[in-house]
C-alpha cells in the first residue's frame, strides 16, 4: 500500500543544520512515481510463476538493485527459489506498465525548477541501471535537469552502501556533508547517512522505520515540502 500523504510534514519540520551546496535525488519513488508500479509488476510476475512473495519480503527489496535481489530472496525462500525466471517475467511486466506513461512525484517539477533558478547543482544516485535511468528520465523530460547521474552500473556496491552518493558528490565537486539527499527507502536513507549527507525521507510506499527516522534530518510527505525546507 502507498503511504498516506498529507499536506503537513509527517515528522517535525526538518531543519538544515548548515547551508547546502547540492541536492542528490534518488530516482524511483522519490522523483518518479514508479515504486507502486514496480511492486505491481513484481507481484504479477511472481503470481504468473505460482510464487507467493509476502508484503514484508517485497518491502525489504525496495531501493535495492534488481540484480542484487536474487540472493536476498534465496536466503528467505531457499536455494531453489527461481530468481532468474522471476526477474525475466518482472522485466516484461515492468516495461509494459512503464510504456503506459511515467508520472512525476508531487512537487518534483517545481522543486527542480527552483533549484535550477537558484543555481544549486543536482545529481541522481539510483539503484536502477544506467540504461533504465536514462530512458526513464528522458521519457519524463528531466534528463537535462541533472549535472551528474550515478547508477548501479557505476559503483562496486549498491545501496545501502554509500558508494552511489559519494560518487554523485564527487562528480559535482561538492563535499558529501554539504549535500541534501532525498530518498524514499530505508536502504537509500542508510546509504545517504553512511555517505555523511543530510538525508530526508520522502514518503512513498514504505513507512519509515525507527532506524530510518534516526538517520534523517526529517521525513516529509512530498517534494513540495523540500521547497519549504530550502526557503525556510
Amino acid at each position: 500500500m502507498r503511504v498516506q500523504h498529507t499536506d503537513q510534514p509527517i515528522a517535525s519540520a526538518p531543519r538544515l543544520p548548515l547551508p547546502i551546496a547540492a541536492v542528490i535525488f534518488d530516482l524511483d519513488g522519490t522523483l518518479l512515481d514508479t515504486e507502486a508500479l514496480y511492486r505491481d509488476a513484481f507481484m504479477q510476475a511472481a503470481g504468473s510463476l505460482g510464487l507467493t512473495i509476502s508484503a514484508a519480503a517485497y518491502c525489504s527489496l525496495v531501493g535495492i538493485a534488481t540484480r542484487e535481489r536474487g540472493p536476498l530472496l534465496r536466503r528467505r525462500y531457499g536455494a531453489g527459489f527461481p530468481w532468474e525466471a522471476l526477474r525475466d517475467a518482472y522485466y516484461v511486466r515492468r516495461n509494459a506498465l512503464v510504456a503506459e506513461g511515467l508520472r512525476l512525484k508531487r512537487g518534483a517539477a517545481e522543486l527542480l525548477a527552483e533549484l535550477e533558478r537558484g543555481g544549486l547543482p543536482t545529481a541522481i544516485a539510483t539503484s536502477a541501471s544506467r540504461a533504465t535511468a536514462e530512458r526513464h528520465l528522458r521519457a519524463a523530460g528531466l534528463r537535462h535537469r541533472f549535472t551528474a547521474m550515478v547508477t548501479r552500473d557505476d559503483v562496486a556496491h549498491g545501496k545501502p552502501r554509500p558508494d552511489a552518493f559519494l560518487a554523485a558528490a564527487a562528480r559535482l565537486g561538492v563535499a558529501p556533508t554539504q549535500c541534501l539527499a532525498l530518498e524514499d527507502s530505508a536502504v537509500g536513507i542508510e546509504a545517504a547517512w553512511a555517505a555523511g549527507m543530510l538525508p530526508v525521507m520522502v514518503l512513498d510506499t514504505v513507512a519509515p522505520s525507527r532506524a530510518s527516522r534516526a538517520r534523517c534530518i526529517g521525513v516529509v510527505g512530498d517534494l513540495a515540502q523540500i521547497r519549504d525546507l530550502l526557503n525556510g
